[in-house]
């Protein structure tokens, strides 16, 4: 894993622009993680969460996680390799473009990598930040995922 990219303030996001990101910590997705995610989602779409079937039956040849369960892991792998301090919180926006190109395997490992695309400042002193980021998959080519997530980063108020 890179050392993660520690921005001091909110107002310095816009000096970081082209700052590339990770990569991450790999992450096993689990098929526990997959069927804890389609008991959450109620999908529980037999390619995901019948692992013998999925085997027998689709072109995947076996149990694949959810393509938003892959792109969920986005903030928790993000925040591995940016902080912004002085930040009181974080908001996920949106989505500027998405792309789910392969499917993750249960028991395969994804990690995060990306750039921080552009930097546009919200009233109040917020920003609103857009990553260029990729979810890879390891020892496969193609990425799991590939998207424009956009975030506000919202600053502390003074003494807070």
């Amino acid at each position: 894993m890179a050392a993660p990219l520690v921005i001091p303030d909110v107002a310095s996001l816009k000096r970081f622009v082209g700052a590339k990101l990770g990569p991450s910590e790999w992450v096993t997705v689990t098929q526990k993680r997959i069927e804890l995610f389609a008991d959450a989602t109620d999908d529980d779409q037999w390619i995901h969460v019948d692992p013998e079937r999925a085997a027998r039956e689709s072109p995947f040849g076996g149990a694949i996680a959810h393509g938003y369960l892959t792109l969920s892991m986005a903030p928790v792998l993000l925040s591995q390799v940016l902080r912004v301090e002085q930040s009181a919180m974080t908001l996920n926006y949106g989505l500027e473009k998405l792309r789910m190109h392969t499917p993750v395997h249960a028991g395969s490992r994804i990690r995060f990598h990306g750039t921080i695309q552009s930097v546009r400042d919200i009233p109040g002193g917020a920003a609103r930040v857009v990553i260029a980021m990729t979810i890879e998959l390891e020892g496969v080519a193609r990425p799991a995922v590939v998207a424009e997530p956009v975030l506000v980063y919202v600053p502390r108020k003074p003494g807070g």
